[in-house]
């Protein structure tokens, strides 16, 4: 199967994760979650919430919440969580490195993208105005999983911007940091580029035709470079 990073593929969508690519929001995120938790009389640290709810929808981690306490939390939880995600952004959410330097280098290389996060589009909102990088982004490219009630690891929200940019799956490249968006990039049937530090464990699912891992941002913008030289040149 011919892959969107292959030489002789077709990449022709580039589909960037949120938190952890984008914005470094994942640990705050989780500090919120871990405070409520707390406030709920689970003894959940910072660094066990990040362990277990990274990357994970809000729907998700309240789930795992009340399987923690055996009982149901009220209705408004999830809501009541994502205010206080949203509150901590507003004051603690910083880019990535190197993230803004390596968006304009896309830029640069005209190689349309979009978003798909399991944030909500007011949360990315929020990330991307304090993070600076809101000029990246026009508001129908960027694609919540959770407004869609749709969070991965379930590919719908990849297969959504994919159909909105009028490009078949296997045209697309995901750039994603954790497994639960990893196995929602394999299972769209896209190409996958994890950016993860060499100390880190990779998915249990790898290797897959088609995914690779980068280290730094930095890298990204010369190696889609090169694959699309190597494709133009075919």
């Amino acid at each position: 199967m011919t892959t969107a990073l292959d030489a002789n593929g077709k990449l022709k969508l580039v589909i960037f994760d949120c938190d952890g690519v984008l914005v470094d929001s994942e640990r705050p995120s989780n500090h919120a979650t871990a405070e409520f938790a707390r406030s709920q009389g689970l003894n959940i640290s910072d660094e066990e919430a990040f362990r277990r709810f990274a990357g994970k929808a809000i729907p998700q981690v309240i789930k795992e919440l009340e399987d923690d306490l055996g009982r149901s939390l009220p209705e408004n939880s999830a809501l009541n969580l994502r205010k206080k995600i949203v509150q901590v952004m507003e004051k603690m959410a910083v880019p990535i490195d190197g993230s803004p330097e390596m968006l304009a280098d896309i830029v640069s290389l005209r190689m349309p993208f979009r978003v798909g996060s399991n944030s909500s589009l007011k949360e990315m909102e929020v990330k991307f105005k304090i993070s600076g990088i809101s000029q990246f982004f026009e508001e129908n490219r960027i694609h919540s999983a959770n407004d869609m009630g749709a969070p991965k690891p379930s590919p719908e929200v990849y297969l959504y911007a994919s159909q909105a940019e009028g490009v078949m799956p296997e045209n697309c490249v995901v750039i994603e940091d954790s497994d639960t968006g990893a196995e929602a990039a394999r299972r769209a049937g896209m190409s996958c580029i994890l950016l993860r530090s060499k100390e880190e464990a990779l998915p249990p699912f790898w290797p897959v035709k088609g995914f690779v891992q980068i280290n730094h941002l930095s890298e990204l913008a010369p190696l889609l470079g090169k694959v699309l030289e190597e494709q133009q040149s075919q």
